[in-house]
């Protein structure tokens, strides 16, 4: 609670407003988008959006949840994780070896970022048989929730857009009818496949607002909670057709080196999960990459980036950079 007046309090007691945001994972895009539209609107000029997040070892438990769920055993963010990814697999013919390359190239990518939690790769083999935690999921499958920060400060743009990095497009969106769990309320009778998830009403919303589409979109950070979160996530944002994701990851698309990587940082499955930090860590990344300081993990002539997170499942939000 009031986690912003104790960091700016330690900085400086300069009576500037603050204001502390609560949106689980997409905690720092929900914020990106008010600092935007307070600038926007002409209330400020220089805003200082911040992140942090010290977690609890274990499994993260939250009382968002339903009882009925709790005592289903479905109120652990690992059974609500596979029984997504166990209806992603079924309807896209994905496998359990598509959701390993994700981990091998999220792992792998981690090799060359000194802020992960994770630098060592790990091979196909080791991410499936290291024990599974909740059918499909295996341990490395899993982020791991830890502690971090990451800070961005955004400005009123002036003069030509030079070199700069702006942000084109800061979008949050919920769920429309229908629980966070299947996309829609099985027990209402509602089918998930006639709603359309909120990743990808961000995602439209905020293509329009950025003036741009899909395919102009260099590098991509995609929320990787778990492996099937970051397939499932290139399907929602419009960056593959449903199935896709297979042919992606053994073509190399989305590797280093590819036609667009995503989480060329390594992740959530390298840097760990803290919450109230990982939206803004990947706009971060996005900044570095755009600005070519991205090292060993630099994706070449990156001009536009792409972030996605998902807030407790229910907040989506996307931003969209542009040098």
């Amino acid at each position: 609670v009031a986690a912003g007046h104790k960091v700016l309090g330690a900085l400086a007691l300069t009576g500037m407003p603050i204001v502390d945001i609560e949106a689980g994972c997409a905690s720092g895009g929900a914020a990106l988008q008010l600092a935007a539209g307070a600038i926007r609107a002409g209330q400020y000029d220089t805003v200082l959006v911040f992140g942090m997040e010290k977690m609890s070892k274990g499994i993260i438990r939250s009382s968002f949840f339903e009882p009925w769920r709790e005592e289903a055993g479905l109120a652990a963010t690992p059974a609500y994780f596979a029984l997504r990814a166990q209806r992603l697999m079924r309807e896209s013919g994905l496998t359990k070896d598509d959701l390993a390359a994700v981990v091998v190239k999220n792992r792998g990518n981690g090799v060359h970022n000194p802020d992960a939690m994770f630098r060592k790769p790990v091979s196909a083999a080791e991410v499936l048989g290291s024990r599974v935690v909740c059918e499909p999921l295996h341990l490395f499958m899993l982020c791991s929730p830890n502690e971090g920060a990451a800070a961005v400060v955004l400005r009123r743009a002036s003069g030509a857009r030079g070199e700069r990095v702006t942000l084109e497009a800061a979008v949050l969106r919920s769920h429309l009818p229908g629980s966070v769990l299947g996309e829609a309320t099985p027990l209402a009778g509602i089918d998930h496949r006639h709603i359309t998830p909120p990743t990808t009403l961000a995602a439209l919303a905020a293509f329009e607002e950025a003036g741009l589409g899909p395919d102009d979109v260099d590098v991509v950070e995609c929320q990787d909670t778990d492996a099937a979160r970051e397939l499932l996530g290139w399907e929602e944002l419009g960056l593959c057709q449903p199935g896709e994701q297979g042919r992606i990851l053994a073509d190399g698309d989305a590797a280093l080196g590819g036609r667009r990587p995503v989480n060329p940082s390594g992740g959530l499955l390298s840097k760990g999960e803290p919450l109230g930090a990982s939206a803004l860590g990947q706009v971060v990344e996005l900044v570095r990459q755009l600005r070519g300081e991205a090292g060993a993990r630099q994706v070449p002539g990156a001009r536009v980036g792409l972030a996605h997170t998902v807030g407790r499942g229910a907040n989506a939000s996307v931003t969209i950079v542009r040098r």
